[in-house]
């Protein structure tokens, strides 16, 4: 039995939380959609998607809220995130905090959208992609995690994060 706090009791928690994030991943694409949400295409530009999904801005506050619900985005099931609120987030994916700094708008867009494009491993969900996905329970076929809408929210709301 390693000892607590032994490299290999890091990477056996490492490993159990990797398996628990991929777990309630599966569990909300098996729940089946909210909505009936078609993505579009859209037009990438090297590594983000300059152009916003509608034509009404994203709303910060209801970005803030898809980010912390444990039930839509399961945002912080493997990120951390600067709400406070929120106890129990995950330490699988980069901070959140800041990230507005780090990155474009268009750069998050993507990352949301599909970000396969930039990395093919990652256990991200793509929140707004319909094909080429494997394993997608029927209810989901054809249809979105997210609504543009709410893509545009969540990018408002991460855009906002700066140091």
């Amino acid at each position: 039995m390693p000892r607590p706090g032994s490299r290999r009791s890091r990477r056996k928690s490492s490993a159990e939380a990797a398996l628990a994030a991929t777990l309630a991943i599966a569990a909300l694409l098996a729940a089946g959609p909210a909505r009936a949400d078609e993505a579009g295409t859209v037009a990438v530009e090297g590594d983000a998607i300059p152009r916003p999904l509608t034509g009404e801005p994203g709303d910060p506050t209801r970005g803030r809220a898809i980010v912390a619900s444990r039930q839509k985005g399961l945002c912080l099931l493997c990120h951390p995130a600067p709400i406070p609120e929120e106890r129990f987030q995950g330490n699988l994916a980069p901070d959140l905090a800041g990230v507005g700094s780090r990155l474009t708008e268009g750069q998050l867009r993507l990352r949301l959208v599909d970000g396969r494009r930039l990395n093919p491993d990652t256990i991200m969900p793509s929140y707004h992609r319909t094909e080429g996905l494997e394993r997608v329970g029927p209810a989901w076929r054809g249809r979105t995690v997210l609504t543009a809408q709410e893509i545009e929210d969540v990018v408002a709301f991460l855009a906002g994060l700066r140091d």
